[in-house]
């Protein structure tokens, strides 16, 4: 596959209205069917539908520096909305099955080390900026550039290292790894070394459901896993009154409880929308350089390892880890971050999760059309998208972390230059949560190991100019500590 430029799109006997949208979206050329674009499309929404409700419990109710808030509800609606549009976008441009939300490092960020130097819509208004810079390298291909120069290697080790991520992110969200307060050892098995609570045994019966339908190749393996599970926990619920592990600590349910709501519908106040300011002069210029630098180096480089996972996962990139229309997708991801501070919903950005879908066989933009729809119907039903718990949802999570980790046979890991940087990159972003941290690791390491060790002529010069960025990244601490 050759993705240096636009696919141009094959030719199919179908006619009429089917036929102009299996043209459109290639998806008899990709393998894939109507049915199995739906199927994923659906998938992938409910995997991530807790984003509809994460995303405002990080980012409301934290004072900015003049003491503001904002309301969850809001959060909640702008969130949707956000998710929907770009998702159909993304779809409808870059034709790939990658949907899209809030960035879950961009919005703790936000929530934690922005506003407590600026208000609100001047941390939604760095968001933007961020946005309009990394849409200017994608239009410009320098983004491209950087994304050609990194090595094949470190192109399945990012791939691999997220989908560790992936499922660990499934197993703390189960409740199965916790963190033990302790200086050593940092996280245990449950609580106390124990996962004999009913949520837990939830995600196992999930998890393990999903995983034989998977081994007996199964259609629709994670839905039916995901359905069944959430089926099962509205009945435990229903009979144990467990409520959430807020009020009920160390029994109760992770995120959101599993009962039949009450209300069906909501109409959502989209209040946020517009709600943005460019005013910077409480902190000064170089205070915003800084700021702004590390969400657009975060935002980067996430996406650019998430994409790169996903479009090996669906078996869309070529052996040079590129894939179809990559160029459109890059500039479109860009345009999540502007559209994700314009609506005060955060950085929206590619997720992860998407690979559930792609592992229930969505292989094109259309399943994006599924996602999003059903993202924008959340917006008028947040009741119904609180239903899946976080812990059956994250067994779909686990499982796709197990499909990714098989991309590591692909590299040959017997030069000791490729596997120290390989193993970095997969190791670090699980145990940092951070995609951009791996990838940074392991371009630091691969730059130095290798040139040090009689390879130089074989590292990129960009990477060199990547790695010093990324050292500047990981540096940042002390450096606005020095500006301020």
């Amino acid at each position: 596959m050759n993705s240096s430029t636009e696919t141009a799109e094959p030719q199919t006997d179908k006619g009429g209205f089917a036929g102009r949208l299996d043209r459109y979206f290639q998806i008899s050329s990709r393998g894939s069917t109507f049915g199995a674009e739906v199927r994923g499309g659906l998938v992938t929404f409910v995997t991530m539908a807790y984003i509809v409700i994460l995303n405002p419990i990080i980012l409301s109710g934290k004072p900015d520096v003049l003491g503001n808030v904002l309301d969850f509800g809001q959060v909640g609606a702008v969130t949707a909305l956000t998710a929907g549009f770009m998702t159909i976008l993304f779809g409808l441009i870059a034709r790939l099955p990658f949907a899209f939300a809030a960035g879950l490092g961009i919005n703790s960020f936000l929530a934690f080390s922005v506003v407590g130097q600026v208000t609100w819509p001047e941390a939604m208004g760095m968001v933007v900026l961020n946005g309009l810079i990394i849409v200017l390298l994608a239009a410009t291909g320098l983004r491209r550039l950087i994304f050609d120069a990194v090595p094949y290697e470190l192109k399945i080790a990012i791939t691999v290292g997220i989908g560790l991520f992936i499922a660990f992110i499934g197993l703390v969200d189960a409740g199965i790894v916790t963190a033990t307060g302790n200086a050593s050892p940092p996280v245990g098995l449950g609580i106390n070394g124990s996962i004999a609570t009913w949520p837990a045994i939830v995600f196992v019966v999930t998890l393990l459901l999903t995983g034989v339908l998977m081994a007996r190749k199964v259609k629709g393996a994670i839905l039916i896993g995901l359905v069944s599970g959430t089926v099962l926990a509205v009945i435990v619920e229903a009979i144990g009154h467990l409520g959430s592990a807020v009020t009920n600590p160390g029994v109760g349910w992770g995120l959101s409880v599993p009962v039949i709501p009450g209300a069906w519908f909501a109409v959502p106040d989209l209040s946020l929308v517009g709600d943005v300011s460019f005013d910077f002069g409480k902190v000064g210029f170089l205070t915003v350089l800084m700021l702004v630098f590390t969400l657009v180096f975060t935002n980067f480089f996430d996406a650019m390892g998430t994409m790169t996972g996903l479009s090996k996962e669906a078996g869309l990139a070529d052996a040079k880890g590129n894939f179809p229309r990559l160029r459109s997708a890059l500039i479109v991801e860009g345009v999540g971050a502007v559209a994700g501070g314009l609506t005060s919903s955060s950085s929206n950005t590619v997720f992860i999760e998407s690979g559930s879908g792609i592992s229930e066989g969505a292989r094109t933009g259309l399943s994006n059309i599924v996602t999003g729809l059903l993202f924008i119907a959340a917006m008028f039903f947040t009741p119904i998208a609180a239903i899946v718990p976080q812990e059956v949802a994250a067994a779909a999570l686990v499982i796709v972390g197990a499909l990714m980790m098989s991309q590591i046979k692909s590299i040959d890991l017997s030069d000791f230059s490729v596997l120290l940087p390989v193993f970095l990159t997969v190791v670090i972003m699980p145990l940092t949560y951070s995609i951009a941290n791996g990838i940074g690791a392991g371009f630091i390491a691969w730059v130095v190991v290798r040139s040090l060790s009689g390879k130089a002529k074989q590292v990129s010069p960009l990477l060199w100019v990547v790695a010093l960025g990324f050292l500047i990244y990981f540096a940042r601490g002390p450096i606005e500590a020095l500006f301020a």
